[in-house]
């Protein structure tokens, strides 16, 4: 399954052109979340960033990776499996699907690590700025890259929150 996502995932990167832009934050509307589950300290850092944007009146809709074996330590959020990848290598999820079609103003993917599963929402996304942390695999994913001194969530979530509330 992996080789064949990986294979679509780089068929739909080409495919997808969609017009890429940022938005000034005072008129950010949508910002969808992506990221893959690791631990409830993870999990913590990222509701309270989400409740720090619905502060600011933003909409915002996330999505979440739940690999095998790993702990879904609340129902807040919509997740997907490995199952809801077909043997040919495209999603079968709905949730998945919708997410991926929705033009966000803002696409944030919360992971350090590159994950096969993820980069293929990434490159089927209609987001018009797709951020994420560095990572030399992923950069064919991302309009914008932020850089941390460590691989550290709260920092990550902290400077993804300067950068995005600073464009203009």
């Amino acid at each position: 399954m992996n080789k064949l996502l990986s294979i679509n995932t780089n068929r739909w990167v080409k495919k997808n052109n969609v017009v890429r832009s940022t938005t000034e934050y005072g008129q950010t509307q949508t910002i969808g979340i992506l990221f893959c589950v690791e631990d409830k300290a993870k999990h913590e850092v990222i509701k309270a960033f989400i409740h720090r944007l619905e502060n600011d009146n933003k909409k915002i809709e996330v999505l979440v990776y739940l690999p095998e074996k790993k702990e879904n330590y609340d129902f807040l959020f919509d997740y997907f499996t490995k199952k809801d990848i077909s043997f040919w290598g495209k999603y079968n999820s709905p949730k998945v699907l919708e997410f991926s079609s929705k033009s966000f103003d803002y696409l944030l993917h919360l992971d350090f690590d590159s994950q096969q599963i993820t980069n293929g929402i990434l490159a089927l996304s209609k987001a018009k700025c797709r951020i994420g942390g560095a990572n030399v695999e992923q950069n064919k994913f991302y309009e914008m890259i932020i850089t941390t001194p460590t691989k550290n969530i709260k920092q990550l979530v902290d400077e993804m929150y300067k950068y995005i509330s600073i464009l203009n």
